[in-house]
């Protein structure tokens, strides 16, 4: 762990209730994964986050022109990734990064200020890291389970949208409003569960997400 990650780490621990060393062992094992498989020598595109990204099985296989990285770690919040942003980000050098948090942070009765104050310093390591890597932020998605905390994702996705106006190398990946039928969540999307999706709910998810990937 470099002396900026280290840091941050630091900076994560003390600030949060929540202990990161939680995901020691799985963020490990997604290194082992990943040394060999994944090629230095190629362009890649790092999709990470919580479990909706940790359990996209077919993530790889739906851009299979382009070399993905799947850093996902289930049950992880913002702080999470910040503490873990060397080992899960920066070590594979992305020409994309694709992030999925402030699901769980909200779910957690973080603040939506506070979840963006944590994305702001996972950007700024990214961009200390390379200044034209693109950043994707993907909008806290409705869910069965959660819907009556709708209110909060709402604000999160404005404040999300509202980071990527700033910055021409940010974009917000708006999956909330697809996801809806009027006013209410689909829910033909979900597993029994009603917060993980199904194969239906990530096909939404590639129908949007393939033009970022792609441009």
């Amino acid at each position: 762990m470099n002396q900026y990650a280290l840091l941050l780490f630091l900076l994560t621990f003390i600030s949060n209730a929540q202990d990161p060393l939680r995901f020691a062992d799985e963020v490990t094992a997604i290194q082992k994964k990943y040394d060999t498989l994944w090629n230095p020598d190629k362009e890649t595109i790092v999709f990470t986050g919580s479990s909706s990204i940790r359990i996209w099985n077919t993530l790889e296989s739906s851009f299979p022109k382009y070399q993905i990285v799947n850093s996902g770690f289930g049950g992880s919040e913002v702080s999470d990734l910040l503490a873990y942003s060397n080992e899960l980000i920066h070590r594979y050098k992305p020409k994309k990064v694709f992030i999925y948090e402030g699901d769980n942070d909200i779910n957690s009765k973080k603040k939506p200020k506070r979840v963006i104050t944590d994305m702001q310093l996972i950007i700024a390591g990214i961009r200390a890291q390379n200044a034209n890597t693109k950043i994707l932020l993907i909008a806290a998605k409705p869910s069965i389970s959660r819907w009556h905390l709708k209110g909060k994702y709402k604000r999160l996705n404005r404040k999300m949208k509202k980071l990527s106006v700033s910055d021409s190398l940010i974009d917000y990946v708006d999956v909330w409003s697809p996801m809806l039928d009027g006013r209410k969540v689909k829910r033909d999307l979900f597993i029994a569960d009603g917060l993980h999706m199904n194969a239906k709910g990530y096909q939404i998810w590639y129908d949007i997400i393939k033009n970022y990937v792609e441009n």
